[in-house]
């Protein structure tokens, strides 16, 4: 009796579950659907690679002299204006040759002028034959010599002069401090590296592409450089270098420079560098990245200059249903994919909550003030 309450009771409770099930699924409510029109075409596809921002040159600072250093007051980054003094020799000994030069001047020019009316004199005596032509001769020559070495004292002077100047070494132009290679008080010889600079204005990126891509681009072809770590920041840049030698196997260097500054950039900031290129069918349709489905696959082409491959859901306005339809993804701009093929102009592309959709579901098309 009580086996056969019990079957009773969970056939009752069985035929409630189907009925409750048949009445849930009799009202179930049609979902509400947002999709995006297909109105208009795009002809170009952006590619984007990352990279550091390097400096454009680095220059090395030496000394033309050589001596002992006086005390360096520099830091790696710090930021110096052209004609800022960046290291200097101690003057002594150079000022010392300075005075030695002089006196070695005054010397010379005192034999040189003894040593002109020497030979002014004994042509004289030549003349009413007291002395021989030999003996004006060598007064002669030795008048010349003098003369010559009153130059030679006056550019060693004049060297002299020059290299208590270059004591000083001063920043060829407005840049930054990249290293520093001495420390104070050093003796250093002549083209020794004491610092290197690199301008503030001069910034590039290098990052590889693949034979395919290389072939795409040309130099000065335009380029955009956006901040990693501040992306409201764009800058305009162009290709600068070509590598016609792959570093890695069909991997061939590119080099951008940038044409714009903002102060707010440093050598060592991460960047990505975004790169225009033509529709490879000439045009295509952009669509928001949210029509991708979580269970769509982008299909990686086998060549990276070919299109990949995906799914979305299309509206039906005849039936208002949606349909899985095979399209041909091109690349990305911003946040948007190009399809350049499986879609037409004046569709409608479902574009909020497509991972919910399934073949041939019932939907209302909701307008945008829905």
């Amino acid at each position: 009796m009580r086996r056969l309450f019990f079957l009773l009771s969970f056939c009752v409770a069985l035929t409630a579950c189907q009925d409750d099930s048949s009445d849930t699924a009799a009202e179930a409510p049609v979902r509400g659907l947002k999709t995006v029109l297909i109105e208009e075409t795009e002809q170009t596809t952006i590619r984007r690679y990352p990279s550091v921002l390097q400096p454009g040159s680095i220059s090395s600072l030496s000394f033309e002299i050589g001596g002992r250093l006086q005390e360096i007051n520099l830091d790696v980054g710090q930021r110096v204006k052209e004609g800022d003094v960046i290291a200097e020799i101690d003057t002594r000994s150079l000022e010392l040759q300075v005075e030695t030069a002089e006196a070695a001047l005054q010397e010379s020019k005192s034999l040189a002028k003894n040593a002109a009316e020497d030979a002014k004199r004994k042509e004289e005596l030549r003349k009413k034959g007291i002395v021989s032509d030999s003996v004006a001769d060598k007064a002669r020559t030795d008048a010349e010599t003098s003369a010559a070495r009153v130059v030679q004292a006056e550019r060693n002077l004049e060297t002299a002069n020059e290299n208590l100047g270059k004591a000083k070494l001063v920043a060829p132009f407005d840049g930054i401090i990249n290293s520093v290679e001495v420390q104070s008080f050093a003796n250093v010889g002549v083209g020794a590296a004491i610092a290197t600079i690199y301008a503030i204005d001069a910034f590039e990126s290098s990052f590889s592409v693949s034979f395919d891509i290389v072939n795409r681009l040309t130099v000065g072809k335009k380029v955009r450089v956006r901040l990693a770590d501040n992306p409201e920041i764009a800058l305009d840049g162009h290709i600068s270098e070509l590598g016609a030698r792959a570093d890695t196997v069909s991997s061939f260097p590119v080099v951008v420079k940038l044409d714009e500054i903002d102060p707010s950039i440093k050598a060592g900031m991460a960047v990505e560098i975004s790169i225009e290129f033509t529709v490879p069918s000439g045009e295509g349709f952009t669509l928001p990245l949210s029509v991708l489905p979580f269970d769509g696959k982008l299909e990686p082409p086998k060549n990276p200059s070919d299109p990949g491959r995906t799914q979305v859901f299309v509206f039906n306005p005849d039936n208002s249903t949606v349909s899985r339809r095979d399209v041909v993804v091109a690349g990305v701009r911003e946040n948007a994919i190009i399809i350049i093929d499986g879609l037409k102009l004046g569709e409608r592309v479902a574009s909020a909550g497509v991972s919910f959709l399934r073949e041939g579901q019932k939907v209302k098309l909701l307008t945008d003030a829905d």
